[in-house]
């Protein structure tokens, strides 16, 4: 039961498009997720991600309103049913592949999922060249995603707007087959914000099938340096002195570039390192006490190579 208030409330927020919120209303609405301690794992690698406060928070509330619906059920109580496809909307390189498969892992401990693995695919592995080619390629992709999911990158690519090739015809068997294999498998989507707002409101059956949106923003200068730092700690390396203030400089620089891949720079940037770090020692009669020591030259060299 809801409130005239509340369904005001709800009625403003339901427009995917329109989900700015600010940094002071996320603390205030963060939700908490309680864990269980034979259900932990997806969550808590979620949860010990860089950034992707608001994703966090997303994905918990619905986990807790799944946890509820359980409850409810367990105890002959009316259990509402809730669609489970959803869309990642966000630039390259903020996540969506894997926190999609995350969600997986953590639809499975859920039980909302039997398997809760990922099948990952663009327009090339369900669009055909020729007549006949399309539906059986899309089927053959969601019999792979049964029990799991069906992750679409760059879903908009399957629309076109000349309508000369196949693309419709694979929403339109998508679309089918989550009516007919229905909680057996979930779809999401993913792309660029406008691009995929377009793709959802070119198709009824898309709009009334997705109604979840989850956006990912892209990492601020402070997070692409800690993902930095982490990468550098899980490899066993050690950052000199001073060379954190190098890759702030960097990243604050590369962030206004038009080709900007968030967490892509990062691991683009840190195999540039490493490149640059070997090089450097490789010769050194010391080479052993350097093997695990970054410096300030090896990243400028690194940089000027990404560059």
């Amino acid at each position: 039961t809801i409130t005239t208030k509340e369904a005001d409330f709800l009625k403003s927020i339901m427009s995917p498009w329109n989900n700015e919120i600010s940094k002071s209303e996320l603390e205030s609405n963060t939700a908490t997720y309680v864990s269980t301690p034979e259900k932990q794992g997806g969550m808590e690698q979620l949860t010990q991600l860089t950034g992707l406060e608001l994703v966090k928070n997303d994905v918990a509330t619905l986990v807790n309103f799944i946890k509820i619906q359980k409850v409810r059920a367990s105890k002959g109580m009316k259990a509402p049913s809730l669609s489970y496809h959803c869309v990642f909307i966000g630039n390259p390189g903020t996540g969506k592949t894997t926190v999609a498969r995350l969600v997986g892992e953590i639809y499975r401990e859920l039980g909302i999922l039997n398997k809760g693995h990922l099948v990952e695919v663009d327009r090339a592995e369900l669009v055909g060249e020729y007549v006949g080619q399309t539906a059986p390629k899309v089927k053959k992709k969601v019999e792979e995603s049964i029990g799991g999911i069906l992750f679409i990158d760059e879903a908009y690519t399957l629309t076109s707007e000349s309508g000369m090739d196949y693309g419709q015809e694979a929403i339109n068997t998508l679309l089918k087959e989550m009516e007919d294999k229905r909680d057996e498998f979930i779809v999401i989507v993913a792309g660029y914000v406008d691009e995929m707002k377009k793709f959802i409101n070119s198709n009824p059956g898309l709009e009334s099938r997705f109604n979840k949106y989850i956006d990912f923003k892209d990492y601020t200068v402070e997070e692409l340096c800690d993902m930095f730092v982490n990468v550098v700690d899980q490899n066993d390396y050690q950052l000199d002195d001073g060379g954190l203030e190098i890759l702030i400089e960097y990243f604050e620089e590369i962030k206004r570039k038009v080709n900007f891949a968030n967490g892509r720079h990062v691991r683009n940037c840190f195999e540039k390192v490493l490149i640059s770090h070997s090089e450097r020692i490789v010769t050194l009669n010391n080479m052993e006490e350097e093997v695990q020591k970054i410096t300030i030259e090896d990243i400028m060299k690194a940089l000027v190579l990404v560059k």
